[in-house]
Parts: C-alpha cells; structure tokens; sequence
C-alpha cells in the first residue's frame, strides 16, 4: 500500500446482491465499476462504456442487498506508522451515501473484504494477525480467525467457501484457512516479502507475488505447496485470472506494465504499458474487458481481452486502487 495522509480506502467489496444507483443516462450494458480512491478517501461509482464518473461518494469519517464495504485502514502503508483504523464504512449503493460504519472494537488496520458463499464478511484485520468475520445482518464482528503471521494484509476465498488464503506481506508467505471450523490449517513459506494474492476460477491455485524478484509463486490448494514459478520481466504487485483458467494478468506496480502469463506453459506471452503505479486489476464478468487501476494516475487502464488491445483509459483522480463489479441485474 502507499502512503498518503488521508484515509486509505484500500479495498471494498460489494454485496451479492447489490441495486444500481438511478442515473439521468442508461447504465452500462454489463454494470458499473466501483472505484475506491485512497487519497481522496472517496468511493467513485463509474459508467465504464461512456468513461465517465456517475458519483461520489464521501467514506472514512468519524463516526440489504445494495452495499458496498470500505474497510478503513489507516494513512500509512504496511508496517510504516501511523493511523490505525478499526472500522468499516457501509455505502449504500442506491442512495449513494454513507449509511453506517462497522466498528471493529480496536485497532486493526482492516484492508481486504471478501463475502464467503455463506453470507459472512470476512476482512483482514493486519493488526491482530487475524481475519475478522463480519455478519452483514447485524453489522458484528462474530470472531476471529488467527493467521499466524503479521500483516496479514489480502484475502482470497476458494469457490466452495471453505478455505481462505491470506498473503501475509513481511513474513513472506501465505496462510492457509478452515473458513468452517475458524481455525489456521499451515503457512506457506514463499520469499522475503510478498504482495497481495488471486486465486484460479476453479480454485486449485493461488498465485501471490514475490517483492524482490520478478516471478510468482503458484501454490498447489490440493497440498498447500509451492508446485510452480512464473519469472516475469518485472516484478508483479497484484494479479487475476480471467474466468476459462487460460491467463493470469499480473500488474507490476513500478515498471508500469501487465504481464500476460499463459497458465498451460505458464509463461509471459505479452507485456502492454498500463498506467503510473498501477495496483490493482478487475476482470469483467464474461471475461471480456479487465480493468487496472492506475494509482498514480489516475486511470483506470481498460484491456481487451479478445484483441489484446489498450482502449482508452477512463480518467478520474490520483488514489483509485480498490476495484468492484456492479452487474446491471442480478
């Protein structure tokens, strides 16, 4: 994460069944894209076909179906000191406005929410070197699930919602979880710092991404061991596999480029430049459009992925990290 003075709006996750804000044009013929600025501690509602943002909405100040999750993390970056935030701002969507905020009882440092298949909200919670699990219908904290390692700081559930995989970014590794009985199962040793985690469609691979080399460690779920590594020509910061399993966009953060990784030889197959400090990448349901969030930019670079071709980027403001899919109708 960068640091910045304001609040850092690192990640947000919607509800599964989140209603679309009322616009004076058509929406999207798929949905919109929901952007989390951590400068402007903002939460942006966008028109990803006309490029245009529909609405801003004002997250991160003091104290179902159609909500966005902001955890609050703090104004610094992993493991610097500064702020530690304890709570979660509840957006709803359709009202486009803040409607409460989850308190988390201390300091915590919340960075990644993920809604497992049984409804529950699980984030991070670096600070405890744990995950928090969140119902949704009461706004509570139910428990937490140990990591066993510091920073703690993204989170990946597998398909069938009964593991959860944390990248832990100091200690270098990733924890394994038993969402079911709440309990840590292994950590995985995989280099001196990593940063965040994806996981394939089907579930049977976790990629996180090496901070002092250019490759990418590929974790087999069936024996929770490095099976692969993907070199890349540059370091990777955050990645994604497209919906068949065929390819793994991997974003790097300082050569401002996205690696094409073809998962059958996995290799690198292409690079194309993406935007200054780019952090995060969304691939659109149906598998045909990724988005990459250009931090420093403040772009939302915009791929095509049947022609592998750049289309004109969708300009906002410095700080777009955090990336969300809203479907038109559920």
């Amino acid at each position: 994460m960068l640091a910045h003075r304001s609040l850092l709006l690192v990640f947000i996750m919607l509800s599964a069944s989140a209603v679309l804000p009322e616009t004076k044009s058509a929406p999207a013929p798929g949905g919109l894209l929901v952007v989390a600025n951590q400068k402007e501690h903002t939460l942006l509602v966008v028109d990803p076909e006309n490029r245009r943002e529909l609405s801003k909405i004002s997250v991160g100040v003091s104290k179902d179906g159609h909500f966005a999750y902001v955890p609050i993390y703090g104004n610094s970056g992993v493991g610097r000191p500064g702020t530690d935030g304890s709570t979660i701002d509840v957006i709803d969507l359709q009202a486009r406005k803040l409607v409460a905020t989850i308190d988390l009882g201390k300091p915590l440092r919340p960075h990644c929410a993920e809604f497992g298949p049984d409804g529950l909200l699980y984030v991070t919670a670096e600070l405890a070197n744990a995950v928090d699990v969140i119902d949704p219908s009461t706004r509570k904290v139910l428990v937490e699930i140990p990591t066993g390692e510091p920073q703690s700081h993204m989170l990946v559930i597998s398909p069938d919602g009964y593991r959860g995989y944390t990248a832990n970014v100091s200690a270098g590794s990733v924890s394994v979880l038993d969402l079911a009985k709440r309990t840590l199962i292994t950590t995985i040793p995989v280099a001196k710092s990593v940063q965040r985690i994806s996981i394939s469609p089907d579930g049977k691979r976790i990629f996180t991404h090496d901070q002092d080399a250019p490759r990418i460690a590929v974790i087999d779920t069936a024996t929770n061991k490095i099976a692969a590594w993907i070199e890349l020509p540059s370091a990777a910061y955050a990645s994604a596999s497209t919906p068949d399993g065929r390819w793994l966009l991997a974003v790097g953060m300082t050569a401002n480029r996205v690696h094409v990784v073809d998962l059958q030889a996995m290799k690198v197959v292409r690079s194309l430049d993406i935007p200054e400090r780019s952090s995060e990448v969304l691939i659109r349901p149906g598998g045909d459009i990724a988005y990459v969030s250009g931090t420093g930019a403040g772009k939302i670079a915009v791929l095509d992925l049947r022609s592998w071709k750049m289309q004109p980027p969708i300009d906002l403001t410095p700080g777009v990290d955090g990336l969300a899919w809203l479907p038109a109708s559920h």
